[in-house]
């Protein structure tokens, strides 16, 4: 009887708990002030401008086609699309009214300007460690930019997900009630990457596996995840799964260029958060990422068939110009596509012919047996925006049919990777649906 008097007791407080948060998330505004020594002016703007390339603020408020920060990217999500807003500062369709009080309640809990619960699509789980300082930085500098006049797409969402007081309950179980932490017991580059990484550049949205409730599980925090049909890599310590066994340099020069060498390059959602938001940033912030980076527990042991190898038989047997002789006599579909369309900017020995971020030696994604990023990049390409100008890789979607795409993923795993994979048609259809 005292067990089951327990539980209940247990029960009851949870309950009151839970309607508790209903009720009073989200709460009234508090009064915001600048603290004492921020910057004002000219120097504000400019800080809150870095800030919002180091939040990657423009990605995912700009449409394609559409102007910066004017909203409307859909995000395709199983229950439904949400729409980003506008936050330009038009008064009627943007944050133009938005007070500072509503604009850093947004930020760290969550709720929009009439009170409204946001959905988790907006990072403000990793958002609300930012400072308030910094906070109200970011909104100087948007309040800078032209005003855009653009009305956002009403979400269409499956019941109950379009309730968004259920959202109150999802922040009582997965937003920190709190700003950033230094940890005295780090060094100043450390603490300085992990807020980064954590809170402005919002790294584990992307490389942190969720849970059945939309959650990050940090039990496998920054052990990878596939978003949006993009595999965000293991980005922890381990010597195999993650990047323990990268360099520092390579880590930074993934970080400001989008290429290290003999790791490959980045496409997709990295290679946008590169071209938008991380070779923005000062030399100092990228290696202070990179030491915060390489305190991260070891998450996944990597097998013989995911580990990446730097060192492929094929590779050894390959000129820049002609792939094995056992390859070529056997022709496959895969090699007879590679060589028609990809060999003359990759090489056939992983090097690369014209550019650096060509080079398929080392890269993760030709050696994914499940060629989750290798049938995404070549169905849609790749675009990276560098400090010396634009590279680009051709989508071929259009082009191939996707038993074509299935050939010659297959091949350049084999053949760049060492793997053997067994990427089928029917993997290729369900990719292009994203």
């Amino acid at each position: 009887m005292k067990r089951w008097g327990l539980a209940l007791l247990a029960v009851i407080v949870i309950l009151i708990v839970a309607v508790g948060a209903f009720l009073f998330i989200p709460h009234r505004l508090e009064e915001v002030s600048a603290p004492q020594g921020m910057p004002t002016g000219q120097a504000l703007v400019q800080r809150g401008e870095y800030l919002a390339r180091a939040a990657d603020c423009v990605a995912c408020h700009t449409a394609p086609g559409g102007k910066q920060y004017a909203g409307g990217l859909p995000f395709k999500l199983p229950v439904g699309t949400i729409y980003a807003p506008n936050i330009t500062p038009d008064k009627r369709s943007g944050i133009g009214d938005w007070s500072d009080a509503e604009f850093v309640r947004a930020m760290h809990h969550g709720v929009g300007k009439n009170g409204e619960d946001l959905y988790p699509a907006f990072p403000y789980a990793s958002y609300a460690l930012m400072t308030t300082e910094d906070a109200l930085a970011v909104k100087a500098y948007l309040f800078t930019l032209a005003p855009v006049q653009a009305d956002t797409p009403a979400n269409t969402l499956k019941f109950p997900f379009d309730q968004r007081r259920l959202m109150r309950f999802w922040k009582l179980l997965f937003l920190p009630g709190h700003r950033f932490q230094p940890d005295n017991g780090k060094s100043p580059d450390v603490n300085r990457g992990a807020y980064l990484v954590e809170a402005l550049a919002h790294c584990g949205e992307c490389h942190t596996p969720r849970n059945f409730m939309y959650g990050l599980d940090n039990a496998h925090k920054f052990a990878g995840a596939v978003t949006e049909g993009w595999k965000a890599y293991n980005i922890t310590s381990s010597k195999t799964a993650g990047l323990g066994d990268w360099s520092d340099q390579q880590v930074a020069d993934y970080l400001s260029t989008g290429h290290a060498d003999k790791r490959g390059s980045a496409a997709g959602n990295m290679g946008e958060a590169v071209s938008l938001s991380l070779r923005h940033l000062t030399p100092d912030d990228i290696r202070s990422m990179v030491a915060y980076l390489r305190t991260i527990p070891s998450q996944g042991t990597a097998t013989t068939e995911s580990a990446v190898d730097l060192d492929p038989p094929a590779l050894k047997a390959s000129t820049p110009y002609s792939p094995t002789p056992d390859e070529l006599q056997d022709a496959s579909l895969g090699l007879q596509i590679f060589q028609s369309a990809c060999a003359s900017c990759h090489a056939w020995n992983g090097e690369g012919l014209q550019s650096p971020h060509a080079a398929l030696i080392g890269s993760q994604t030709a050696n994914d047996p499940e060629g989750t990023n290798l049938i995404q990049v070549i169905l849609r390409g790749a675009k990276l925006e560098t400090n010396q100008g634009t590279i680009a890789m051709p989508a071929f979607g259009k082009a191939y049919s996707d038993a074509e795409i299935a050939a010659v993923s297959n091949y350049v795993i084999a053949h760049f990777g060492n793997k053997k994979p067994a990427i089928t048609p029917e993997d290729v259809a369900k990719a292009r649906a994203f």
